[in-house]
């Protein structure tokens, strides 16, 4: 095993945990009480329980491997279904790098993986970055290819870069439950030209996206996904944006790392912009610090309740099985020292 660098920057800071502040306290408590009635709660058997383990085939190469919580080597995929998980989102970068940790994920590679998770019984989502390497809240780049391109040449772009990527998995017999088209889009995609203050250029940019993966795959869901659903105003200004420019989705997913304190309140919000165009929705990504794995685990339970309460359709732990040194992020719910996994992973099977 040999170190790795870590992600961008972007990528780990702004998953530092939810501090209290008055003002949002309050703007989650009005948020939860300004909600309309969710539908019914899921059904434990019908709740997702998913984890993006997008690393796993990179840490594999450079010697990584996992144990269970007795210590016995075991199939990371068979352990994590040991916790009730039953879905595994790979995210897929357009031109990736060669780097262990902040490159790969070509859609060859994901599509290899995606034969393993396939196997194993469990469900693909597939997390379109629509970037080289990391696209997050506070990063929407193109791939290189596409920076000089105007909005007709990337609609042009987007359409055959998808459609070929979803005929990779479909003929690799993987196709995804669910498709993110872009990964915390709250500013848009490919930017400037799909910012979200152009916003029929960003929805042009997204409805060639949507329909490239329905041509593929009919069924599979076509997800929206923003980030800090606890900020309403920034969910309500995407949304509207979005659908009053035809925005094509299926269900809105979101991202929150906040404490169990909140999650309520986040949660609500979550559904009351998913109600509010008439959409199912789930959260994609969840995680927390490894070095406060009770607390982590109590936040984990925390929003797995709050989400089944408001119809939410399940929830996305991310990468529970980094180590180090492959990477610095310390949001993994697996010890480095013993391949153990942690009490966070234990939270999957108390809610």
């Amino acid at each position: 095993m040999s170190p790795t660098p870590t992600p961008g920057s972007g990528r780990i800071s702004r998953r530092t945990l939810l501090r209290a502040t008055t003002t949002t306290a309050g703007a989650l408590a009005t948020a939860a009480a300004l909600s309309e009635p969710g539908p019914p709660a899921e059904a434990a058997a019908g709740f997702v329980k998913g984890v993006d383990i997008s690393w796993v085939p990179q840490m594999e190469a450079h010697g990584y491997s996992w144990k269970n919580a007795s210590g016995q080597p075991q199939d990371l995929l068979t352990i994590l279904k040991g916790y009730g998980i039953t879905a595994v989102r790979l995210r897929t970068f357009v031109n990736p790098s060669a780097d262990p940790a902040n490159g790969h994920c070509s859609i060859n590679e994901v599509a290899a993986f995606a034969k393993r998770v396939e196997a194993a019984g469990m469900s693909i989502m597939l997390d379109y970055m629509f970037g080289d390497t990391w696209n997050s809240v506070g990063v929407q780049n193109p791939p290189a290819a596409w920076k000089s391109l105007g909005y007709s040449q990337m609609v042009t772009a987007m359409s055959a870069y998808v459609n070929q990527t979803m005929t990779v998995m479909r003929n690799n017999d993987v196709l995804p439950t669910w498709v993110q088209i872009g990964n915390e889009i709250n500013s848009g995609i490919c930017r400037p030209v799909g910012s979200v203050s152009s916003p029929a250029q960003m929805t042009g940019l997204l409805n060639a996206a949507y329909t490239q993966v329905k041509a593929v795959s009919p069924g599979t869901v076509v997800c929206v996904h923003l980030a800090q659903p606890q900020n309403y105003d920034v969910m309500t200004t995407f949304f509207s944006r979005y659908a009053a420019n035809g925005g094509k989705w299926d269900m809105s997913v979101f991202s929150s790392y906040g404490s169990a304190d909140y999650a309520p309140g986040i949660v609500a919000n979550m559904r009351k912009i998913s109600a509010a165009y008439g959409k199912p929705f789930l959260q994609s990504e969840f995680g927390g610090r490894g070095d406060r794995a009770s607390t982590t685990r109590a936040a984990l339970v925390a929003y797995i309740k709050a989400l089944k309460a408001n119809g939410g359709q399940g929830i996305f732990y991310w990468e529970p099985a980094c180590m180090s040194p492959f990477t610095g992020y310390d949001m993994g719910a697996w010890d480095s020292a013993t391949q153990r996994p942690t009490v966070i992973m234990d939270g999957f099977t108390q809610a």
